[in-house]
């Protein structure tokens, strides 16, 4: 089968990724084989190729955002019909006894494994994982917009809940990609005011047409101060812009994996008057239910710009540039036929 895989981590203009031919995975006890019809392509995968995120797992097959139907069935595995359309996300593996997943926060296990970096991924034609983490999907979604709810909407959700914005607040969102459109739709529909901060012309129209009530560059404050924010960019620099823009007691949380380095804070213009400024680790398979519950009922509008699975380099490079309107999703079903 075809595959991209991460041969040597680096600036993806310097071409990380290589395409190759791998054998179809077989799945094992427990596992379900996928025969994948897209991919989204999300910044994480941007930081697996570039090295932002240590390498794993040699040759790694990026993807983790995978719609696709299933062709074949591991020992024991029974809960997906051959045919059935399902999803693969971000979060494959937990280990179901440390303190953290006894608790119900499967998110912070100490020894859990990721789709696209722990194991292999979907930017090829077939992929394989644990039924356990495999999400049914609303068939209010075709195949490529269902595909960046699998990691964008999910991780877009939990830090939104993250935040901790109250009913009918202002929400702050900083960057305005794959993930971000989704969460703002989340807050627009629960009765936010939200206002956009991002350097892209065509993300700020994207913003403006879902309903943004204002939009700015990263460094504008908002007319009023913010009862939450969410931080979507890379761009630590940003963490004291947005603190600076919360009012008193307000949330700012970050929702990326991998953040560059931020800025001393000040306390006392930063962060007093019970400011909070908190991470978002991955996500539970509740949250994964929940978002995609709602987005059907919403029904959220998933944006999206298609590239077939052979330039699956030019669509992280034009992530990487800017150059993607909502979020980038492969056409994984035409390379297997």
């Amino acid at each position: 089968m075809p595959a991209w895989t991460v041969e040597r981590p680096g600036p993806i203009d310097r071409g990380p990724l290589r395409l190759v031919e791998r054998p179809v995975p077989e799945p094992g006890p427990g596992e379900v084989r996928v025969r994948v019809r897209a991919c989204g392509v999300c910044r994480t995968d941007l930081h697996v190729a570039e090295g932002d995120l240590p390498v794993r797992r040699p040759g790694v097959v990026p993807g983790h955002e995978v719609v696709g139907t299933v062709d074949a069935a591991g020992p024991g595995a029974d809960r997906f019909r051959p045919g059935e359309r399902i999803g693969i996300a971000w979060l494959r593996a937990t280990c179901g006894t440390c303190r953290f997943c006894r608790r119900g926060d499967e998110n912070l296990c100490i020894a859990p494994g990721f789709t696209g970096w722990d194991a292999d991924g979907g930017y090829a034609t077939h992929a394989v994982v644990d039924e356990r983490y495999a999400y049914r999907l609303p068939d209010a979604f075709d195949d490529h917009h269902a595909a960046p709810l699998l990691c964008a909407g999910i991780i877009g959700y939990r830090a939104l809940r993250a935040a901790a914005l109250p009913p009918g607040g202002h929400l702050g969102v900083y960057g305005f990609g794959g993930s971000a459109h989704l969460a703002a739709q989340v807050a627009l529909h629960e009765g936010a005011t939200v206002h956009v901060r991002t350097r892209g012309e065509a993300a700020r129209h994207l913003a403006l047409d879902l309903g943004a009530a204002t939009v700015a560059g990263p460094d504008e404050l908002p007319p009023v101060p913010l009862d939450a924010a969410v931080l979507f960019a890379p761009a630590g620099g940003l963490v004291p812009v947005a603190l600076r823009a919360l009012d008193r007691g307000a949330t700012l949380a970050v929702a990326g994996i991998h953040l560059s380095t931020v800025p001393p804070l000040d306390y006392d213009r930063d962060l007093f008057q019970e400011r909070r400024l908190r991470s978002v680790t991955a996500n539970t398979r509740r949250d994964g239910e929940e978002l995609l519950a709602l987005a059907a009922r919403i029904p959220l509008r998933v944006t999206t710009t298609p590239y077939p699975l052979a330039e699956a380099d030019r669509a992280l490079a034009d992530l990487a540039h800017g150059r993607v309107r909502g979020a980038a999703v492969l056409d994984c079903d035409a390379a297997g036929r």
